[in-house]
C-alpha cells in the first residue's frame, strides 16, 4: 500500500487532476564506447547429441508467452545448433505443495537427465535439498543465486537494467505523461522490474506519473497465471490516466494486453518478444516493445557449457553489456527510439547510470 501510494503521487498531471500532454523529455546520455565482453556465443557450437536435458517448468509451462517459453526457445536453439539429444519437460501445478518441486527434480535426475534445469526461483529451496542427493548430476536454476552447492549453476539477470529501457520507451511514447506497471507477484525479483521501469521513465521524463500494482502478494504465485486479474488491474490504471502499461506478470500479461487494446492504449511486454508470441498474437498491434530477458540465451549458453565440460564460460550475470537483457523492436513501433535507447543502454553498460534494484 505504501509503495502504491508513493508511485501514484509522483509527478505528472495538471493541478486540477487532468493530464498535461506528452512528457517534457530529457536528452539521452552522451555517446560513449560500449564495454567489450566475451560469451559462449563467440565459440563454435559443441556437439550435444549425447546429452539428455530435463526441464522443470515454472507455473504456466509451455505457452505462457513469457518466462517459460523463453526457456523453450533456448532448448530449441540448442537442438538446432548442437544436435541436442533427448529432452523431458515437467510442469508445475498451481497451488502445489513444496515437495512437489522436489519430486519433479528427483524424477528427472533418477531418469538420467543431466543437466536438469529448474525454471524459476520457486525451485530454490527444493534444489538445495535435491541437488546434494545427486552429486553426479548438474543442475541449473533460473532467477536465483544459490551458493555453496557445487553441482548447481545459477542463471541470473539484471532485470532492472532491461526494465529501465522499457521505462524510457514508455516515457517517450506516452501521450499523457502517465504510465503504469503491473507486477505478477510482489517479490524482490519482480520489484527489480518495477524499480528499473520507474528509474528509466523518470530519467527520460522527470515529471512523469507512474501507476503500479501487483496482482498477488509474495507467496501467492497465482498472480502469474490470472489474466482476468491482470485485465482488472490494468483497467484501473488506464482509467486513472495511464496510456502505456508495462507488465511483468507471466501469463497474466494476456489480460493486461486485452485491457490495453480495449482502451486504445499501448503496452510493453516482458521476457520474450511478445509481439511475435502466437498465444498473444491477437494483441500484437498494441505491443510496442518487450523487455527481452534472454532466458533463451542463458539456457543455450548453459547447455553449451555442459557439453564442453566447462561451466566457467557461463556469465555470472546476464546484463545489458552482453545483451542478456535488452529491448525488442518487432513491429517497428519504436524504431525512432533506437538511438536514444542505445545511448541509455551504453551508459548502463559503462556504469555511467546505476539502475536501482529496489523501488
Amino acid at each position: 500500500m505504501a509503495l502504491a501510494g508513493c508511485a501514484k503521487d509522483t509527478g505528472g498531471g495538471s493541478a486540477d487532476g487532468g493530464e498535461s500532454g506528452p512528457c517534457a523529455l530529457n536528452p539521452p546520455p552522451a555517446a560513449a564506447a560500449a564495454p567489450t565482453s566475451s560469451t559462449t556465443q563467440q565459440l563454435p557450437p559443441p556437439n550435444a547429441s549425447g546429452m539428455r536435458v530435463g526441464v522443470a517448468f515454472d507455473i504456466g509451462g509451455r505457452g505462457d508467452a513469457s518466462f517459460n517459453d523463453a526457456s523453450v526457445a533456448g532448448l530449441d536453439r540448442a537442438k538446432a545448433d548442437m544436435g541436442l539429444g533427448e529432452t523431458k519437460e515437467l510442469d508445475a501445478g498451481a497451488g502445489e505443495p513444496e515437495d512437489a518441486k522436489q519430486t519433479r527434480l528427483r524424477q528427472l535426475a533418477r531418469e538420467g537427465f543431466n543437466p536438469v534445469i529448474a525454471v524459476g526461483y520457486a525451485y530454490a529451496d527444493a534444489l538445495k535439498i535435491v541437488a546434494p542427493e545427486f552429486p553426479g548430476t548438474k543442475f541449473a536454476i533460473i532467477d536465483e543465486q544459490i551458493d555453496g552447492v557445487p553441482n548447481v549453476t545459477s542463471l541470473v539477470f539484471a532485470e532492472e537494467q532491461g526494465s529501465f529501457l522499457a521505462g524510457v520507451v514508455a516515457a517517450h511514447k506516452s501521450k499523457s505523461c502517465h504510465v503504469g506497471f503491473v507486477g505478477g507477484v510482489q517479490t524482490p525479483l519482480i520489484q527489480k522490474f518495477q524499480a528499473g521501469f520507474e528509474a528509466g521513465a523518470k530519467a527520460a521524463a522527470p515529471e512523469i506519473k507512474i501507476e503500479q500494482e501487483y496482482l498477488t502478494p509474495a507467496g501467492d504465485f497465482s498472480g502469474f497465471q490470472d489474466p482476468n486479474k491482470g485485465s482488472e488491474v490494468a483497467t484501473g490504471q488506464l482509467e486513472a490516466g495511464a496510456d502505456v502499461i508495462y507488465h511483468a506478470a507471466g501469463a497474466s500479461g494476456k489480460g493486461v494486453f486485452g485491457a490495453v487494446e480495449g482502451a486504445g492504449a499501448q503496452a510493453i511486454g516482458v521476457d520474450s518478444d511478445q509481439y511475435n508470441q502466437p498465444t498473444v498474437a491477437e494483441y500484437k498491434d498494441v505491443i510496442i516493445s518487450s523487455m527481452l530477458k534472454r532466458i533463451d540465451l542463458a539456457v543455450y549458453d548453459y547447455i553449451a557449457a555442459v557439453a564442453r565440460d566447462d561451466l566457467s564460460t557461463v556469465p555470472k550475470k546476464f546484463d545489458v553489456a552482453i545483451d542478456g537483457v535488452t529491448y525488442s523492436t518487432s513491429g517497428g513501433k519504436i524504431d525512432d527510439l533506437k538511438p536514444v535507447l542505445d545511448a541509455y543502454k551504453t551508459a548502463i553498460a559503462n556504469g555511467q547510470i546505476k539502475v536501482p534494484e529496489q523501488p
